[in-house]
């Protein structure tokens, strides 16, 4: 039996220009700079800085070019118009690139900069420092090729072995590599090249200056590494008879150390990310006063000299066929210049409006930096503040910071759900988040509370919450359980 159904569907299309639109506002500070100079390498008729002379704007702005759309096979006068000029790749003569105020003296000075060395390449550099033969420099830097960006060679030495010998043709033994190893460890950071934890954090201590807490450290790593990992100090104290003031002076010694020594290297291949605040955000005379960061505002204008070529040709009588392809490629430029002007000045509009919607929604923790003021608020709640789409809020709120004097933020993390406390109000996640962290740092540490104490220590204060859903915020906060908090 044949069944029909109708179906209907709606579907919007963005144009080129739109999607254009929405990854420009997607963009920060520093990446929207990079956007700006890229469009202006491209396009010779978007020229930056404020335009000298305003000369038949209006009707460049107004015209809309139909009649270039079409040619007749009439030849343009060379006088009125010089094509090879304006789509020459060198439009500015040498001279005015080269600069003639020196004199034959004055020394080819530049300025040095630094020339960043990545973790694997420091490590070979410290191996030189060694007296090696070549089979060993070889091992040695197959070695530290084996390292991972967190400092440990997650390898077992037989494995290393056989790898040496299938892919680089060298032949040795374990003894071999587990002695070429011990140089390894020697290398710095301190740590580096160990195969786990345990191993990692006993060659930082072996380096230190021997103490008795620093040999009570070693001894407790090296023969009670897993009652150290689960915090049964009992057994520790039992075991070692000695203080608990002891006992604390060498787990301090172990806490201090770096589990991640590849992490800590400042010169390794990870970039070092630069926030630019894109809004400002100051009290002034107990007003919130916002302001766009400059460098998304740039000062635009259309070439004067590529306008004045389209002017002299809508003037000139005589028009050729032959350059129809070259006014084409000038109209095709001033266009986009023209759409990207517009569509950097709706950017600015977007992004101003939106994090002033987000700033007057938030006033009260703006005011005075309290984090349990954050009220509850979703990118709809914004959307429907600005009538613009919850696809654009989105985008401004993901990819943006803004500086407040709190602290640098990104917006997205003013965002949350709403929860009801045991009035019936609404209270944001983030709230209840800041006070579940301030519980567990006034807690007594010797006695961690478990997440069923911490449900209804919150449910006292009026925020009924399951103990699973505190588990889930604690693990958003990056609080370990309550077992691994405990200290002495």
């Amino acid at each position: 039996m044949l069944k029909q159904f109708l179906q209907l569907k709606l579907s919007q299309k963005l144009s080129p220009q739109q999607i254009q639109l929405m990854k420009l506002i997607q963009l920060p500070t520093q990446a929207f700079e990079q956007r700006l100079k890229e469009e202006m390498v491209e396009n010779p008729a978007l020229e930056a800085g404020k335009e000298e002379d305003e000369y038949e704007r209006d009707e460049f702005e107004n015209d809309d070019y139909d009649e270039y759309d079409e040619f007749d096979n009439d030849r343009i006068d060379a006088e009125d118009i010089n094509i090879d000029e304006y789509l020459s790749n060198d439009e500015t003569p040498d001279y005015k690139l080269q600069a003639n105020n020196y004199s034959d003296d004055d020394e080819d000075r530049s300025m040095p900069f630094a020339a960043p060395v990545s973790f694997h390449q420091d490590l070979i550099n410290q191996l030189n420092t060694f007296i090696l033969n070549d089979e060993e420099r070889e091992i040695a830097e197959f070695l530290v090729g084996s390292i991972d960006d967190m400092g440990y060679i997650r390898r077992s030495v037989p494995d290393i072995v056989d790898d040496m010998a299938f892919t680089q043709g060298i032949y040795t033994d374990e003894k071999n590599v587990e002695r070429i190893l011990h140089i390894i460890h020697e290398l710095e950071p301190s740590g580096v090249g160990a195969r786990d934890l345990q191993e990692c954090l006993l060659l930082q201590l072996k380096h230190k200056t021997p103490t008795e807490s620093v040999e009570l450290a070693i001894d407790i790593l090296e023969n009670q590494f897993e009652s150290f990992t689960k915090k049964h100090y009992d057994k520790l104290l039992q075991k070692y008879s000695v203080s608990q003031d002891q006992l604390k002076k060498a787990i301090d010694e172990i806490e201090k150390l770096n589990p991640k020594p590849g992490g800590a290297f400042t010169g390794n291949n990870k970039m070092i990310e630069h926030i630019v605040p894109d809004f400002t955000i100051r009290i002034v005379d107990g007003e919130l006063e916002l302001t766009l960061n400059g460098r998304n505002a740039p000062e635009l204008h259309v070439s004067k000299d590529y306008q004045e070529m389209m002017q002299t040709y809508k003037a000139s009588r005589d028009k050729s066929s032959q350059q129809k392809e070259a006014v084409q490629f000038i109209k095709q430029k001033l266009d986009s210049a023209k759409w990207f002007i517009d569509a950097i000045r709706q950017r600015q509009e977007t992004l101003f409006v939106t994090m002033n919607a987000i700033m007057h929604y938030q006033q009260e923790y703006f005011l005075d930096g309290d984090e349990t003021k954050l009220k509850p608020m979703i990118l709809k709640d914004i959307a429907d503040m600005i009538g613009l789409d919850i696809s654009t809020v989105s985008r401004v709120a993901n990819s943006k910071y803004v500086e407040t004097p709190y602290g640098t933020k990104l917006i997205k993390e003013f965002f949350s759900e709403a929860m009801k406390n045991d009035q019936g109000e609404d209270v944001s996640t983030l709230e209840i988040k800041k006070i579940l962290q301030n519980v567990i740092e006034e807690e007594d540490k010797q006695k961690p509370l478990p997440d069923d104490q911490l449900a209804e220590i919150l449910k006292e204060k009026g925020y009924p919450i399951a103990r699973r859903t505190i588990a889930k915020y604690r693990e958003q906060l990056d609080i370990p359980v309550a077992r691994m908090r405990k200290k002495i």
